[in-house]
């Protein structure tokens, strides 16, 4: 089910920040009123697509930051497996460099609260748990803006990597809706031509594009 036009799951768990700090009480709520947050989770660590995306939105983080945006990631390991990583170069498979925050979801509930988690868990003949899936995230990414509220979603299966522009358009266009109260037509980018949500200003828009 999606979670746009809702309020964004709340948790409280364990977390990397500054590239290496261990705490155990990470929460979005600290953002709230303050800042948009761009949340992303990713399958698994010391893998394959994982690093190239974590690096990308690393090499863009200031385009984020100065939008008022925070980047948080999030995976299904440990926050000692998150550290290990983060000591690893980029040459070598690891994700050294990367400062912003990295959730521990270990008891999977944060994924299965914002719909990500890859599997589920049911019963077998004897009454005993099992589990249908991986049980790890699916490459879910989250804008949610000032007020808690998810703006919007996009969930990839593990193999597709995201486009770090698209999510960056996708800020562009909510910060352009909230200050001028226009809406953003297809193919908007920062910069470009928004219009007024009447059929005047569709009619003007089309007439023009």
């Amino acid at each position: 089910m999606s979670l746009v036009g809702k309020k964004a799951p709340h948790f409280s768990t364990g977390a990397i920040v500054n590239g290496g700090q261990v705490i155990n009480d990470f929460s979005l709520d600290q953002y709230l009123g303050k800042n948009y947050v761009l949340f992303f989770f990713y399958p698994k660590d010391f893998t394959f697509v994982c690093p190239t995306e974590l690096h990308a939105f690393q090499s863009r983080l200031e385009d984020f930051k100065t939008r008022g945006c925070e980047v948080v990631a999030c995976s299904t390991d440990t926050a000692e497996s998150h550290w290990g990583w983060l000591q690893m170069e980029k040459k070598q498979g690891g994700i050294k460099g990367v400062t912003y925050p990295i959730v521990a979801d270990t008891t999977k509930t944060v994924s299965m609260n914002y719909g990500v988690l890859a599997g589920e868990y049911d019963y077998d003949e004897n009454g005993l748990t099992i589990a249908n899936g991986p049980m790890i995230a699916y490459r879910g990414l989250y804008l949610i803006n000032k007020e808690g509220i998810v703006m919007h979603e996009l969930i990839n299966f593990f193999p597709l990597g995201r486009n770090v522009d698209e999510a960056l358009r996708m800020l562009d266009a909510l910060v352009h809706f909230e200050q001028y109260g226009e809406v953003c037509p297809a193919d908007w980018v920062q910069g470009k031509e928004a219009m007024k949500a009447t059929h005047e200003g569709v009619a003007d828009y089309l007439g023009k594009n």
